[in-house]
């Protein structure tokens, strides 16, 4: 199983270029949401924000700009581009980015607007408790709350004890602890199931 991180510290660990390839890559670098676990590559002051990144909820969208509010009160204005790689439980289009969603941008910072080179939408790490499994679905305690995750037919994946992903569900146990990548219905408490880490 992979190292657990929290929500901010996921955020905060996206960049591009690593070689992180579970969903695939993209011409400006990793789309793969594991990509967020890498190493920042270049570090802000102590005590700033990363001018280069951006997440939050987007409040509003014109066209290929997308405001986002942040969790410290900023408030993100993010540029959209064709070369922009988007990852919303698989690499999708610039189109899937709504208002309600939760958002990571990385980019860089030009007079007041991020120009994003990659955008996490929803995304959300979670380290879960498997309380019941029915067919496409998991019943998930996280933190004391429920949490349902859906298993979505040829997208979700599993990894058991650091072995490739595979899409076969069957070796989940009820009672095991796992560890979930995925994208969150905004919301709900209801996750669609990118990747998920158990023992096997």
């Amino acid at each position: 199983m992979t190292e657990t991180i929290g929500r901010r510290t996921l955020l905060t660990g996206a960049v591009l270029g690593t070689t992180a390839t579970l969903v695939g890559a993209t011409a400006m670098g990793s789309l793969a949401p594991e990509t967020a676990f890498a190493a920042r590559s270049q570090m802000p002051e102590p005590g700033q924000p990363d001018p280069n990144f951006a997440e939050g909820r987007v409040v509003s969208r014109t066209d290929s700009l997308v405001t986002a509010a942040g969790s410290d009160g900023r408030l993100h204005r993010i540029q959209l581009t064709g070369g922009t790689s988007v990852w919303k439980l698989r690499p999708t289009t610039l189109d899937q980015v709504q208002v309600g969603d939760g958002l990571y941008a990385r980019g860089v910072l030009m007079a007041g607007v991020l120009a994003a080179e990659s955008v996490w939408v929803n995304i959300v790490n979670l380290k879960v408790h498997i309380a019941a499994i029915g067919k496409n679905v998991l019943y998930l305690d996280h933190n004391g709350q429920r949490v349902v995750g859906h298993v979505v037919p040829g997208t979700s994946a599993a990894v058991y004890n650091g072995t490739p992903a595979i899409s076969d569900m069957s070796m989940l146990k009820v009672g095991k602890h796992a560890q979930i990548i995925g994208a969150w219905r905004p919301d709900t408490n209801e996750v669609d199931v990118a990747t998920i880490y158990a023992a096997a």
